[in-house]
C-alpha cells in the first residue's frame, strides 16, 4: 500500500511550486493527502488481484484455489478467470480516472458481444449481489446486465447507446 512518504511526495511538490496558494488550511491538505493515500492503496490493491489472477490464469492449480464455480474443467476455470481479469480492469480504468463513465461503457459493450465473458456473467450473479447499492460496482453490473438482455434482444443493435 501507498506509503506516507508517497502521498506527501506529490503534494510537496505542488506546495513548493506555489500550487496551493496562499488561502488553503491544513484541513484540505490532510483531505487531499487522506485522498491520494486511498487512490494508491485501491491502485495496489488492484494490482495484487489482477497478479492473483494472472498466477491463476497460468497455473491449474493455484487457479482451483481462487475459483468460485463448481464444476468447470481447467480450461473453463481459466476462461472465467481471464474473463473476470478483463471486467476488473476495465472497473479499474474507470474508478482511478483513466475512463469516463461514457468510456466504462463503451469498453462494456464491446466485452459483452464475447461469448465467454456472457458465460461468466451468467455463472457469477451470485457473486455480484452483494456489491453496495450505489457504487461503482453496483452501476457497472446494472450496466453489463442491460447490455447483455439488449444483445439478446437485437444482437445487430449492440452498437447504439440509449433509446431511438
Amino acid at each position: 500500500m501507498a506509503t506516507l512518504k508517497q502521498a506527501l511526495g506529490g503534494i510537496g511538490v505542488r506546495l513548493r511550486s506555489g500550487a496551493l496558494g496562499r488561502g488553503r488550511r491544513k484541513e484540505e491538505l490532510l483531505a487531499q493527502l487522506v485522498e491520494e493515500v486511498r487512490r494508491s492503496n485501491v491502485l495496489r490493491q488492484h494490482t495484487l488481484f489482477i497478479e492473483q489472477l494472472d498466477r491463476a490464469i497460468n497455473d491449474p492449480d493455484y487457479a482451483a484455489t481462487l475459483s468460485t464455480l463448481p464444476g468447470l474443467s481447467v480450461q473453463e476455470r481459466r476462461r472465467m478467470l481471464i474473463a473476470n481479469r478483463e471486467y476488473a480492469v476495465n472497473l479499474l480504468a474507470c474508478r482511478v480516472g483513466a475512463y469516463t463513465w461514457d468510456e466504462l461503457i463503451g469498453h462494456l459493450r464491446v466485452l459483452c458481444r464475447n461469448e465467454v465473458f456472457q458465460l461468466y456473467w451468467g455463472r457469477t450473479v451470485e457473486h455480484r449481489r452483494s456489491v453496495a447499492p450505489h457504487s461503482l460496482d453496483a452501476r457497472a453490473r446494472d450496466a453489463v446486465d442491460l447490455i447483455i438482455e439488449e444483445l439478446a434482444a437485437d444482437p445487430d443493435e449492440w452498437w447504439v447507446v440509449g433509446p431511438d
